[in-house]
């Protein structure tokens, strides 16, 4: 198993340059295609503001600004991966609908490439990541300064479905990784997990890792962050939204926690 097809959303701004070098990185190591998904601000918003059967002036220009700003973004990514020069880049702009064509390519990739601003809910693609990962519950990337693969990865396991389906479908990042490291915090969690099994089962399928118990009852974020730091981690591979999704984003909770920190780059999966 690999991964064919990496995507990464695009807003068509110059802040999407360190983002795209990102998903390349990774589209190179596993001679995927990389996708370059332009998803525009979307004129179906702007319809009930407008009102039915009434166009003013101001309404007019609104519509106008913002197929202007569809055009320019879409030259601007055209040009970023273009900068990139990486031979299977293939660049998609969204057209209104602008949601469901987001889906869509998401289902039809491997993997979506995120930065940490959209990740903590900043940017224009901040209701994206939302939706792709709660709500679509496709494999994201949180891409971080110096991502890369094949270096060391940390494998946050308590057991749980959400922690299985990341680990599971990160499995070519982590066959390619130097060393992974399962790491799991059994006072601070509600479920009965043995670590020792996960070892196991990465082994039977070409990753060698080892296991480490990590002690404390508090926050399991603290503890796992604390780890990658201590490892050199580049990648914290996680389960996301385990609890209720209200619940997290009302209380917190491990994903935001992971989100809102400054450590490795995550590789999450609800």
């Amino acid at each position: 198993m690999s991964w064919a097809r990496i995507m990464a959303p695009l807003a068509g701004a110059q802040a999407d340059r360190d983002l795209l070098a990102s998903a390349a990185t990774l589209a190179k190591a596993f001679e995927a295609e990389l996708a370059c998904v332009h998803a525009p601000a979307d004129i179906a918003d702007l319809m009930p503001w407008m009102g039915e059967g009434f166009m003013g002036g101001v309404q007019v220009t609104a519509l106008e600004s913002l197929k202007e700003a569809a055009v320019e973004g879409a030259r601007a990514v055209g040009a970023l991966a273009a900068e990139i020069g990486y031979s299977r880049t293939r660049v998609i702009s969204l057209e209104s609908p602008v949601w469901a064509g987001l889906a869509m390519e998401g289902r039809l990739s491997d993997v979506i490439v995120f930065d940490s601003a959209s990740a903590r809910g900043k940017g224009p693609l901040a209701e994206a990541f939302q939706q792709l990962v709660a709500d679509e519950q496709r494999p994201i990337i949180v891409a971080r300064p110096g991502l890369k693969v094949g270096g060391v990865a940390v494998v946050a396991w308590d057991g749980g479905k959400e922690a299985s389906r990341a680990m599971r479908t990160a499995l070519p990042l982590l066959q390619k990784a130097s060393s992974v490291i399962v790491a799991g915090a059994p006072a601070a969690s509600s479920r009965n997990f043995d670590l020792a099994r996960l070892v196991e089962f990465l082994s039977a399928r070409g990753v060698t890792a080892t296991s480490q118990t990590l002690q404390g009852t508090g926050d399991a974020a603290g503890l796992l962050l604390g780890t990658a730091r201590e490892a050199g981690a580049d990648f914290l591979v996680a389960g996301a939204f385990g609890h209720p999704r209200l619940q997290e984003f009302i209380f917190g909770g491990t994903t935001r926690s992971l989100l809102n920190s400054d450590g490795p780059s995550l590789f999450l999966s609800h």
